[in-house]
């Protein structure tokens, strides 16, 4: 007995289908991606709870107080308010300290009742000046019971 053969189809895959849908893909990823521009300022918060160094290294101390208030500490380490509190006087000063301690840590020193654009300024004016290691200053929490 003799089994004929079917002649073999040839299998055609049709990429049409295939492209309109990685197209449609692309273009869902195309509209969903949000283009944010990132802040040129790099920042490391400090974590509340670690312990303090034995040594104080150099670096410049920049304090808020409630009222926004802004001084920077001298080299004794007693803060001297800015001569008026206008934006372009901290700004002017941050560039004047950065000419010589850009390298250095700066740490700004806010109440905890400070309100935040004024923190937000400082940080800004800081970048600005030329400061690259920006750091904010904390406290231990301590457990009110």
């Amino acid at each position: 007995m003799k089994f004929r053969r079917k002649p073999k189809e040839k299998l055609d895959i049709t990429l049409i289908s295939m492209i309109d849908v990685v197209f449609v893909l692309l273009l869902f990823f195309v509209v969903s991606t949000r283009f944010n521009k990132q802040s040129g300022i790099s920042i490391q918060l400090p974590e509340a709870a670690g312990e303090q160094t034995a040594e104080q290294p150099k670096q410049v101390n920049l304090i808020i107080n409630a009222e926004g208030q802004y001084f920077i500490e001298n080299e004794d380490g007693e803060p001297e308010q800015l001569a008026d509190q206008k934006k372009e006087t901290l700004l002017a000063e941050l560039r004047k300290r950065a000419e010589t301690s850009a390298q250095e840590p700066f740490i700004i020193k806010a109440d905890d009742k400070t309100p935040h654009q004024y923190v937000i300024t400082a940080l800004d004016f800081a970048g600005q000046a030329g400061f690259t290691h920006i750091t904010f200053a904390t406290q231990e929490e301590h457990d009110d019971k």
